[in-house]
């Protein structure tokens, strides 16, 4: 027996729909490319964005073309991202920091028909133009006053809707149509394109709207600082409409100083962003005495939360919430909401709950499977390999025949986890950088955290070194904060002290810079390329296996490390 309920579909235009009509006076802020604050409210927006649509439909987009956008967060690309999708067309957000090559590769394998980008990424632009085999018009995210010289012709954006006409007869369609298109960062491989639905999009939206997920209200100023061309900023451009907030994007400027000026400038209650984004604001603020007069809550995602940055911002009067997902789950997964009175323990009995990933959102399954592809036990000490399956899951790539579910249809993360009994899950690796030293597992993540703690580390990786003995041994890759000159023997000891002896790091190795990937995580098959040659203090000692694993430094830290190049992290 069916319901007898209308057969209504869940289109990201009844989010956009009941943003106008109920919290059309809302303000959305913007820090601009071109300079200066720009400000007005969702049912300016609203206007723009059919103004936009009537444009788009001109150029001759139709439902199912997929129209790229490259760009910082804006009111700008808010616009896009509802015109585009709520038309019917698909609005490829493309990540500018996967490099000429592999942005050249996304582009032409989405086949994107027309190019919108902020004047940041002209030269970029400019660059690929030639090599673009479907994109037919480009589109610069500026004003004429602003627009650049260029090579490549472009449209003038608020030249574009100019004259447009404020209403558009939005479209019905089903649930299941295409709306957004992001790809993987590309560090294992060729980006792989993940498409999402009207229907995964509302129901992420709905359910990171929740007070156990995000945990927003309405009186709160939200700062997306989450790129909206990575996995669409974590839904904030949806969730925020949804719950009628106000939207802070902060455009190009993401150093320190810029976060911090607009968050008080603004008032900005919660922000959202990855660990590098938050250690730079950190220690803007710790440099120079200061504070923040309005934050509560910075929601952190991307890879592990570093525990330096709980107590950072604990000190600070922020609270810390970590969330968990992946491009390919729209992106959200888990978060690690508060139990009732959480806040009124000691810090460091709440560390421990807060450096874990969180429970599931609704509607997210997951499991924990053993390598011979049985279900662990949820009793928070056995792991394995994450799978997870749900309605915001992807079930493919796009233009990829391989089938990348498991036989009885869920998608393995690539991360290696536990889950407790109570559902709390806590990621130990990457299936790929997990270390397997004497028979025995062990997480880099738990070493690069207790290495971060030191005050004099900015950034820490791990990887693990081929041993004839232990097969791998962890290797310690630190970058220090400026100005740093510490003992490396005493970091090591630091970092010890918080680990069992099998996670001991057999040697420090100090660098410039640590490179980051497309989505601000750390290249490690970059640091495994430079330090490719690299041999173990004991193997150089004794000209062989040691009995034991070693834990020692060698040399001085003054910029040495062991003769290999340093690592230099290029301008994005």
């Amino acid at each position: 027996m069916k319901g007898l309920m209308m057969d209504y579909q869940l289109l990201i235009k009844g989010i956009m729909n009941h943003a106008m009509r109920t919290f059309s006076d809302q303000e959305v802020v913007t820090r601009l490319v071109e300079g200066g604050i720009h400000r007005y409210t969702y049912g300016d927006s609203y206007k723009r964005m059919c103004q936009l649509a009537n444009a788009l439909k001109k150029m001759g987009v139709k439902q199912g073309d997929r129209v790229g956008v490259m760009g910082w967060n804006t009111h700008r690309q808010l616009e896009l991202y509802y015109a585009i999708s709520c038309m019917g067309a698909v609005c490829h957000t493309i990540n500018p920091r996967l490099g000429p090559e592999n942005a050249e590769y996304v582009i032409n394998h989405a086949g994107d028909s027309v190019m919108f980008y902020d004047t940041t990424f002209l030269p970029l632009i400019e660059a690929l133009a030639p090599k673009l085999k479907t994109v037919k018009k480009y589109c610069v995210l500026t004003d004429k006053a602003n627009n650049p010289t260029s090579k490549v012709k472009s449209l003038v954006y608020e030249d574009l809707i100019a004259g447009e006409s404020e209403d558009y007869n939005w479209p019905d369609f089903d649930e299941n149509t295409a709306c957004a298109m992001c790809y993987t960062s590309g560090t294992t491989g060729k980006p792989k394109g993940v498409l999402y639905s009207h229907r995964s999009t509302v129901i992420q939206a709905m359910v990171t709207s929740l007070p156990t997920s995000f945990g927003a209200e309405l009186s709160d100023v939200i700062l997306p600082v989450v790129p909206m061309f990575h996995v669409n900023a974590w839904n904030v451009p949806y969730s925020a409409l949804m719950g009628g907030i106000k939207l802070v994007f902060p455009g190009p400027g993401l150093d320190g100083a810029s976060l911090y000026e607009l968050m008080e400038s603004e008032k900005v209650t919660y922000a959202l962003g990855v660990p590098t984004v938050w250690l730079n604001l950190l220690n803007y603020v710790n440099d120079n005495n200061l504070s923040f007069s309005s934050m509560k809550y910075s929601l952190i995602g991307g890879s592990a939360l570093p525990e330096k940055i709980i107590r950072g911002f604990d000190k600070l009067g922020v609270r810390c919430r970590q969330g968990w997902g992946m491009t390919e789950m729209s992106p959200t997964g888990t978060t690690n909401f508060e139990p009732v009175g959480f806040y009124d323990l000691p810090i460091d009995e709440r560390i421990p709950y807060q450096l874990k990933q969180g429970k599931a959102l609704p509607f997210v399954d997951m499991r924990i499977m053993s390598d011979d592809g049985k279900v662990v036990p949820n009793d928070g000490e056995t792991s394995g390999n994450l799978q997870v399956r749900g309605p915001s899951v992807l079930s493919g790539y796009y233009n990829h025949s391989e089938n990348i579910l498991t036989r009885d249809g869920w998608f393995d993360t690539g991360d290696v986890a536990t889950i407790d009994e109570t559902g709390m899950l806590l990621i130990t690796d990457r299936a790929k950088d997990v270390i397997k030293s004497g028979g025995e597992w062990i997480s880099t993540i738990d070493i690069e955290n207790a290495a971060l703690s030191h005050p004099d580390v900015a950034q820490a990786a791990v990887i693990g070194m081929p041993h004839p003995k232990w097969d791998e041994r962890p290797l310690l890759i630190v970058q220090l904060n400026e100005g740093a000159a510490p003992d490396l023997a005493e970091i090591l000891q630091s970092v010890k002290d918080q680990l069992p002896k099998i996670s001991w790091p057999d040697d420090i190795q100090v660098v410039d810079e640590i490179p980051l990937g497309a989505t601000g995580k750390v290249l490690k098959t970059k640091l495994r390329e430079v330090f490719k040659d690299y041999v173990l203090p004991d193997l150089r000692a004794n000209g062989g296996p040691s009995t034991s694993a070693s834990a020692s430094v060698e040399g001085e830290a003054k910029g040495k490390s062991g003769g290999l190049p340093f690592l230099k992290r290029k301008g994005r």
